[in-house]
C-alpha cells in the first residue's frame, strides 16, 4: 500500500486510541452492539466480520522449531476497527482494517504492519468458508469446523508460510464464550482453537527452514471490552507439555481484573478465577525507552501450577501504530512447555 495511504489510515486509528483504556478499547460504544450474558456464539458464522460491533481481531500464535533446531515464534493478526456505526459500503465504508505479522528467534524479532480500509476489497473477512485476508496476507480454512488452515504473511526479511491441523474442539473462552474484562460490565465474544498442530516453512532474510510445533488461535470482539481507567493487559497462552493448555489474564487498572481457562488434552475447560491466578513479574528489560516485565512466575493456585517464563528474545517489541510486547517463551516449574506472552499498555 502507499505510504500516504497507510500514514492517513494510522492517523485514524489512534485518534480514538490514545484516548480512553489501551488502544481506545474503554471508550464509549455508543451506536454499537456490546456483548450480553447468555449469548450465544454459532460456528461458522462466527468466524466473519460483526459489522455491528466496534472491534474484533483474528489472531494466531505459533510456537515453532526449526529443522536447524532454533526455536522461534510467528504470529499472524487481523483487527477491524469501525470509526462509526452504520453499514455503509464501497469508499462510504467507515472501517480500518490493520493487519500485523512477525518471526521471533532468539537473536531477532522482524515484524510488519499493513493497513486498509473498508469497503473496497484490500481486506477482509468471509466467514464459510473461512477466509481472511490483507493485501497478500491470508489465514484460509479447508473446511467449516476450521480443524485445517493454510497461515501466510511476510514482511521485509521474513515470511512464512504454514499448515495448521486440529482434531480438537474449538474452545469457548469465559461464561460459554462472554468473556469479562472488568466489574463494571466491559466484556468480549471470545472464543479459541488452542490446539493447533503445525507443519510449514519459515523464511527470514533469503534463508528458508523447515519448521513444525503449535499455535494458538484466538478469536475475538466487542465494542467496548476495557473500562476507561484500563490501561492495558498481560496475557499468556500456555502449551502444556502433558497436552493441556492455560490461558491467563490479567487487566491493569485502578481495579485490576483477571481471569482464566484451564483446558483439558480433550478440550474440556475449566474457568480459573481472579483469586486463582497469580500473575508476578520477576525481571524488567529495558525495551527501547519502557521498562517491560519480560521474566514472570506464574500460578494457578487450585492446580498447583507455578512456573517461571523465559522469553526466547526480550526485545519482542511491536513497534506498531499501537505499539506492544508479544513474543514466545518457555516454562518450568511444576510443569513445563511453551507459549506466548502479549503485554500491552507499557
Amino acid at each position: 500500500m502507499n505510504a500516504k495511504i497507510i500514514a492517513l489510515l494510522a492517523s485514524l486509528w489512534p485518534a480514538a486510541a490514545l484516548a480512553q483504556g489501551f488502544g481506545g478499547l474503554g471508550g464509549d460504544a455508543q451506536g454499537f452492539d456490546t456483548p450480553k450474558p447468555g449469548g450465544a456464539i454459532t460456528f461458522p458464522a462466527d468466524y466473519g466480520a460483526h459489522k455491528t460491533f466496534r472491534t474484533e481481531w483474528w489472531y494466531v500464535t505459533a510456537n515453532l522449531k526449526g529443522a536447524d533446531g532454533a526455536s522461534y515464534g510467528a504470529q499472524w493478526t487481523l483487527f477491524r476497527h469501525a470509526l462509526e456505526p452504520g453499514a455503509a459500503k464501497g469508499w462510504d465504508d467507515r472501517t480500518i482494517w490493520m493487519g500485523h505479522a512477525a518471526v521471533t528467534s532468539a537473536t531477532e524479532h522482524l515484524f510488519a504492519q499493513t493497513m486498509a480500509r473498508g469497503g473496497v476489497g484490500q481486506a477482509g473477512v468471509v466467514a464459510a468458508p473461512f477466509q481472511a485476508f490483507i493485501d497478500d496476507w491470508t489465514f484460509d480454512a479447508k473446511d467449516d469446523a476450521l480443524t485445517k488452515a493454510r497461515l501466510s504473511a511476510r514482511g521485509a526479511n521474513f515470511s512464512y508460510d504454514l499448515d495448521l491441523s486440529s482434531d480438537r474442539p474449538l474452545v469457548l473462552e469465559g461464561e460459554n464464550g462472554y468473556s469479562r474484562k472488568s466489574e463494571q460490565g466491559q466484556a468480549s465474544y471470545y472464543f479459541s482453537q488452542p490446539f493447533f498442530t503445525v507443519a510449514g516453512t519459515l523464511t527470514l532474510h533469503g534463508r528458508e527452514t523447515k519448521v513444525t510445533g503449535q499455535a494458538w488461535m484466538d478469536r475475538e470482539w466487542s465494542s467496548q471490552s476495557l473500562a476507561p481507567d484500563q490501561t492495558g493487559w498481560d496475557w499468556f497462552a500456555l502449551h502444556l507439555s502433558g497436552g493441556e493448555k492455560v490461558m491467563l489474564y490479567r487487566i491493569r487498572g485502578a481495579a485490576p481484573y483477571a481471569f482464566g481457562n484451564w483446558i483439558a488434552a480433550d478440550g474440556a475447560t475449566q474457568p480459573l478465577a481472579g483469586n486463582d491466578i497469580s500473575l508476578e513479574p520477576l525481571t524488567q528489560t529495558t525495551v527501547g525507552a519502557r521498562k517491560i516485565p519480560t521474566r514472570w512466575r506464574v500460578r494457578v493456585k487450585s492446580r498447583g501450577f507455578d512456573v517461571e517464563t523465559t522469553p526466547l528474545n526480550v526485545q519482542s517489541w511491536m513497534g506498531t501504530t499501537i505499539p506492544y510486547w508479544e513474543g514466545p517463551i518457555s516454562f518450568a516449574g511444576s510443569q513445563s512447555g511453551s507459549g506466548y506472552l502479549e503485554m500491552t499498555g507499557y
